[in-house]
């Protein structure tokens, strides 16, 4: 193979993967749409009460960060409950709630309905914009 069809190679395959890593980032913790309902009894959560349900593992290196941000959050709004769930411990919520990577983070309203969906680190911006979309927080604040 001649040197320069071997570098245009190696230089259109470092283009793809720079473009990749680039899409992936920007994804990483965006908001998304979710629909379904969470089995409340299965994830211990008060019926009531809106909550932020982290799914996270032994091994995942940023599910302490993730969790210690939605505490906070959660503390400065009140009637908001965070519940951890380890799915090394439960894989069967893994498969059930469609978590293929930690920290997924499941936004849960009162009615027991799945608001949002974070896949990765959070923004906290995006939390606290779809806390203000939940109708019985809005009547709270």
């Amino acid at each position: 193979m001649p040197l320069a069809t071997a570098l245009l190679i190696t230089g259109v395959l470092l283009a793809i993967t720079v473009a990749a890593g680039l899409l992936w980032r920007l994804r990483d913790g965006r908001r998304r749409r979710a629909t379904g309902a969470v089995h409340v009894d299965r994830l211990g959560l008060l019926r009531e009460r809106a909550a932020l349900v982290l799914f996270s593992t032994d091994t995942c290196s940023r599910c302490p960060q993730v969790s210690r941000m939605l505490r906070e959050l959660a503390s400065a709004r009140g009637a908001i409950d965070v519940h951890d769930v380890d799915l090394t411990h439960r894989p069967d919520l893994a498969s059930e709630h469609r978590v293929l990577s930690t920290p997924t983070t499941l936004l849960v309203g009162p009615d027991a309905r799945v608001v949002a969906r974070f896949v990765g680190v959070p923004r906290p911006d995006d939390i606290i914009a779809a806390l203000d979309e939940l109708p019985a927080l809005q009547e709270t604040a």
